[in-house]
């Protein structure tokens, strides 16, 4: 059965806290000290979708990683930014999955007319910061010591990627609603899933 890509249902939500619950409990990689319950994760779910796309990998009926964008910060000039967000199954790193993911995803949030993404990472995290540099994000920078986790101090730092050009002009971003009712947004997962089984590592 091919990969498929597509955007995220509430009853995803279990499904995905077995992917991030571990990440929370095991590493830095997440700044949360505790894991999400499935209602809380199925409220963040209805959060990032009133903006922009969160999608999952399905593989084999079963659920091998997510990608999500959110706003950057809640100030109206920043609206033309996103932040952007990926995990992976553990047993499904090291696959293509994320790469294929973020691909799908930044294709999306240009298509609503974003302008600019930007993705923290925990360092250090050289898996994190391959996939990013893949997808074309650029390093600008980090802070350091700003995370206490584990009984010990984390950097942070700030990768970002042009989506569009920064014109003096630019039309106001569509919300996801407006565009997943385009034959547009079709076209995106249907693109996506194709690019996955061209290029899929196993």
């Amino acid at each position: 059965m091919p990969d498929s890509i597509r955007l995220v249902n509430e009853t995803d939500a279990e499904a995905l806290l077995a992917i991030y619950a571990p990440v929370v409990r095991d590493t830095a990689i997440s700044f949360e000290l505790e894991p999400p319950d499935a209602a809380e994760f199925r409220s963040r779910i209805r959060n990032v979708l009133q903006l922009a796309p969160w999608i999952v990998m399905e593989t084999d009926g079963s659920v091998t990683g997510y990608a999500y964008a959110g706003q950057f910060r809640a100030r109206p000039a920043y609206r033309f930014t996103v932040e952007t967000t990926v995990y992976v199954h553990e047993a499904h790193r090291g696959r293509g999955v994320g790469g294929a993911l973020y691909s799908a995803l930044l294709d999306a949030v240009r298509l609503q007319g974003f302008r600019r993404a930007v993705g923290g990472i925990t360092l250090p995290n050289d898996a994190s910061v391959a996939l990013h540099e893949r997808a074309g994000f650029r390093s600008v920078g980090s802070f350091t010591r700003v995370g206490f986790k584990f009984g010990r101090w984390h950097d942070v730092g700030f990768w970002e990627i042009e989506l569009a050009e920064a014109v003096p002009d630019p039309a106001e971003p569509l919300l996801l609603a407006a565009l997943v009712a385009t034959a547009g947004w079709d076209a995106l997962l249907v693109r996506a899933t194709d690019r996955r089984e061209r290029t899929k590592r196993v």
